[in-house]
Order: structure tokens, then C-alpha cells, then sequence
């Protein structure tokens, strides 16, 4: 027996927050009656209806995408340009984890497991991002500390765990730089460097906790091992 909103989740159906609200909005029967009660239990036998849809159970599918540039990532797009699910070969229906910038590119998860993409994305997790950026400029020290102490982003602060100057290039002016984080805001290493001074030219995810792109040319993908995938549960909290 599994908790109702965990099950609607872990379908790929919607996150479990909205789950949750759609439980509370009447939008969910399950063997034909309503629920509302949070927390209600179910088993793989029941039928579960969500806002007039039968919940179809499919296996999970966990998968790793070296994420081009000028990709949408998003389960479609109404302007008709690729997205991430373009790239992956199967009939689940499976979802981004977390977002990357259009033109930010590599190692992005998608999966139709709710579960797994929301202990991956849950703040209290501390997930590492470690992200390659190209800057129009030569940053400084004293911009590389104030990364670490921290700058506001929507009112609240957010630093960087580590800050590494990788590769300087006079002629050109510019530099990588290579960034660890654990927040996941909206543009978010963009907008740091951009508090500090400096204007990125191109963005690299290059880890995300145990997942790096390495034997992955862009646009190429994997399959998530089940160790993999156990390591990832193993945070749960």
C-alpha cells in the first residue's frame, strides 16, 4: 500500500504538489469514489482516475541526455522547436528533470519516475551542480569570493560552494570558469555571474550530483543503471 498522491506521482502524471491539490479539489476517484483525504492509501490493484484520466501504470524509465543547444527543455512546445523527449527513444512518458536553459547545454535526466525527479529536485536534498561557464571578461578574485559569500537573487541569498578559474584567454578577453551550486533557481548561474560583472557566453552543465556526460557526445543519451538509480533513493529523507 502506497500513499495516493506518492502513486500519482511517480506515474510521471504531474508533480506530487499538484497531485496533492487535485486530491483536495476532488479531481481524483479511486474504484469509482472520490477522494480528498491526503495521505488515503491505495494498491496496484485500484483503479485511480485523475481530473477524468485513468492513471496507467508503466514501468519506471530513467534516462541521461547530453543536452544540445537550442533544445527546449519541456515535454512540448507550442512554437514547434525540438525539445529534450525528442532526443530519447521510447513510448513512456517521460519528463524533464529540473530545467536547462535553451542554450545552455549537458547533463540533464528525464524519467516518468515522480519520485526519483522530485528527491532530485527537493532543496532539503543539497543536490550538486557543477556547471562550465564561458565570460565575456576576465573574472577577479574579489568577484570569485563574493560568488562564495553570496549575491541576492529574488531577495534571497545564494553562494556558490566552490569557484575555479579553469582557462584564461587575453586575446579574446573572456575565461571559463567553473561553478558548484546546489540551489535550482530560474537562470540562475547567468544571474550570478551577472551580479558580480559578467556576461556568460555559454553554460555547460557538466555534473549533477553522481551524473556527468562522460562517453556522451551532445545529444546522445543512456539508460540510468539500477545502482544508479538506488543512489538517487538512497537520499531520501
Amino acid at each position: 500500500m502506497e500513499r495516493l498522491q506518492k502513486v500519482i506521482a511517480s506515474s510521471g502524471l504531474t508533480s506530487r504538489r499538484k497531485a496533492e491539490s487535485l486530491i483536495k479539489e476532488g479531481k481524483v476517484k479511486v474504484n469509482g469514489k472520490v477522494i480528498t483525504e491526503l495521505g488515503t492509501k491505495v494498491n496496484t490493484s485500484d483503479e485511480i482516475i485523475v481530473d477524468n484520466k485513468i492513471l496507467e501504470k508503466e514501468a519506471k524509465e530513467y534516462y541521461l541526455l547530453n543536452k544540445p543547444r537550442g533544445v527546449i527543455t519541456s515535454t512540448s512546445d507550442d512554437k514547434g522547436r525540438k525539445i529534450v523527449t525528442d532526443f530519447i527513444n521510447t513510448s513512456a512518458r517521460i519528463f524533464p528533470v529540473g530545467r536547462l536553459d535553451y542554450d545552455t547545454t549537458g547533463v540533464l535526466l528525464l524519467t516518468n519516475d515522480g519520485e526519483f525527479a522530485n528527491i532530485l529536485t527537493h532543496p532539503k536534498n543539497n543536490i550538486e551542480k557543477v556547471y562550465l561557464a564561458k565570460l565575456e571578461g576576465i573574472i577577479k578574485k574579489e568577484q570569485i569570493d563574493q560568488l562564495k559569500k553570496g549575491v541576492l537573487l529574488d531577495e534571497v541569498l545564494v553562494k556558490a560552494s566552490r569557484v575555479k578559474l579553469k582557462k584564461v584567454n587575453i586575446d579574446s578577453n573572456t575565461c571559463m570558469v567553473e561553478i558548484t551550486i546546489h540551489e535550482g533557481k530560474n537562470h540562475q548561474v547567468k544571474r550570478m555571474f551577472e551580479k558580480v560583472g559578467y556576461h556568460v557566453e555559454k553554460l555547460t552543465r557538466k555534473r549533477l550530483d553522481i551524473f556527468t556526460t562522460e562517453n556522451l557526445q551532445s545529444g546522445e543519451y543512456r539508460k540510468l543503471t539500477p545502482k544508479e538509480v538506488q543512489i538517487v533513493y538512497s537520499y531520501k529523507k
